[in-house]
């Protein structure tokens, strides 16, 4: 592992007590680093609401995002495990347990899956979701690389109840009551403009988080906009490269 690139994700990851922390971009930068730094081909976030039901945030790839209905609509998966149990849930082949969350195996085996981490994000006695790390081919992870998914998880963990703690007018499920009705706003805009511009809406999110970081807005806003056919955003579509982040 690149140990120059990890120290400059955890200071990213770090980076989050500045005014204006825009968490939903947060979370993509997250399960982007997971897959650029784990052996891993594809990584999901989940956050739980004030009730505890869970929702995918981010996603490294679209690969994932098939695999939301069988991740939220029913208990038969690693991340209610995790989130429940507070702990990591592993499994090396998920071919060889057909039994074991047998509709979320099924999705996963045919999206090309066969391995699964799912990594508690939790502070303490409170857990806040999971990251979720997929492999294409079987085999646990190393010791060295589920220590770092780990520390990944806590430092993701602690920067944004942290952020939501230092908010004073507002408690911390509240807060993430916030980033989940956020993560909404963005779903429909994303779609959205994948319609009006005729592209997929990988690159549809991908065109307003570009934006979001080169106008420096956050990218919930940019997302409002672009659902209120702002005129403020007209310009989404000629940025194509995001400004370094260093």
């Amino acid at each position: 592992m690149p140990d120059q690139r990890v120290t400059q994700t955890f200071v990213e990851l770090a980076d989050t007590l500045v005014e204006r922390f825009d968490s939903i971009e947060f979370l993509h930068v997250l399960a982007e680093r997971s897959v650029e730094l784990l052996p891993v081909d594809a990584a999901g976030i989940l956050l739980a609401d004030d009730q505890g039901a869970l929702s995918l945030m981010a996603a490294s790839s679209h690969l994932a995002r098939p695999l939301e209905h069988f991740l939220l609509q029913s208990e038969d998966g690693p991340s209610e495990e995790c989130f429940h149990s507070g702990r990591t849930v592993r499994c090396p082949d998920l071919r060889a347990q057909p039994v074991r969350w047998s509709r979320f195996t099924a999705a996963a085996v045919k999206l090309g899956f066969t391995a699964v981490d799912a990594v508690p994000m939790r502070l303490r006695d409170d857990v806040i979701g999971s990251l979720n790390l997929f492999r294409t081919s079987p085999g646990a992870l190393s010791e060295e690389a589920s220590a770092l998914a780990q520390s990944f998880a806590n430092v993701a963990t602690i920067s944004l109840l942290q952020v939501q703690v230092t908010s004073r007018d507002q408690a911390v499920a509240e807060r993430l009551q916030t980033a989940l009705t956020n993560h909404v706003v963005i779903e429909q805009a994303r779609g959205a403009l994948a319609e009006r511009l005729e592209i997929g809406v990988a690159d549809a999110l991908s065109l307003m988080r570009n934006y979001a970081r080169n106008s420096g807005r956050l990218l919930s806003d940019v997302a409002r906009q672009v659902n209120e056919r702002s005129p403020e955003v007209t310009g989404l579509t000629r940025i194509s490269k995001p400004r370094p982040r260093w």
